[in-house]
């Protein structure tokens, strides 16, 4: 990646364009914290409800302190061992924070992305970036330039090419903003690896349509692909694949 082409980005963002940018868990579909139309823009590609936070990416500790009210001893355990890297923690906002990015609400999700393009970028544009991951609102999350193409290709301003996401999760969500920590979002960063230093975390119950909740990821319908999906026990396969193969169809199958 050219840093000719990554400063380029960085002049789009500042100026309130869309760009997407690969990170370590997949790419992101990125807008300058402090450019709200680009931020609502977001929502109207990726067809986003408003009822849906969004993550606020940052390249240095001291953007934190504009962004958050407080920063727990906890927290500062926590983004030792895991900043940067794909942990995002939830932290109790301040008004510089948009409503829009929150979905109203007094916290937000942010992490320090690993992916070099990403540290760059941010490095660059010396903003934060709020940033969803890179599709059309309940798509699977691109984790490759051409994924982002397929979807967005047209609908934004510039997608920087980083290559395959190493990861290709999405980040885990840490709400540490109750007592005790909540884990909002399954990830990269295991709910085994937080307890060693957060014990007492615990497992947010299942997630209810229209809520509003304080971790993107958790609507009810999410992840949603494209073709038809049958869950089989292996003692009906070859009945079911044989009617699939007979009626024309093509057929993938994903076994463990």
């Amino acid at each position: 990646m050219a840093h000719k082409q990554i400063e380029q980005a960085a002049q789009l963002l500042k100026k309130g364009g869309l760009v997407a940018f690969p990170t370590e868990t997949v790419y992101g579909l990125g807008a300058s914290l402090y450019q709200k139309k680009a931020i609502e823009r977001i929502f109207f590609v990726k067809g986003r409800p408003a009822k849906n936070p969004m993550i606020v990416h940052i390249a240095e500790l001291s953007q934190l302190t504009e962004l958050v009210s407080e920063i727990p001893d906890l927290a500062q355990e926590l983004m030792q061992r895991f900043w940067p890297g794909p942990l995002t923690l939830v932290f109790k906002r301040t008004a510089v924070v948009p409503q829009v990015v929150t979905a109203g609400l007094p916290t937000v999700a942010i992490r320090m992305p690993a992916h070099a393009v990403a540290r760059e970028l941010l490095e660059r544009l010396r903003e934060p970036i709020v940033a969803p991951s890179a599709n059309l609102s309940g798509r699977p999350s691109p984790t490759c330039y051409a994924n982002v193409m397929e979807e967005l290709g047209d609908k934004i301003d510039m997608v920087l090419d980083g290559g395959p996401s190493a990861i290709g999760l999405e980040s885990t969500v840490l709400n540490i903003t109750t007592d005790p920590p909540q884990l909002l979002r399954p990830g990269h960063v295991t709910w085994e690896a937080i307890k060693k230093i957060a014990p007492q975390t615990t497992l947010l119950e299942k997630s209810k349509p229209g809520e509003i909740h304080p971790s993107p990821g958790l609507r009810f319908r999410h992840y949603q692909p494209k073709c038809q999906v049958v869950l089989l026990p292996l003692a009906k396969w070859d009945q079911e694949s044989q009617s699939f193969r007979a009626s024309g169809k093509k057929l993938g199958a994903l076994t463990f």
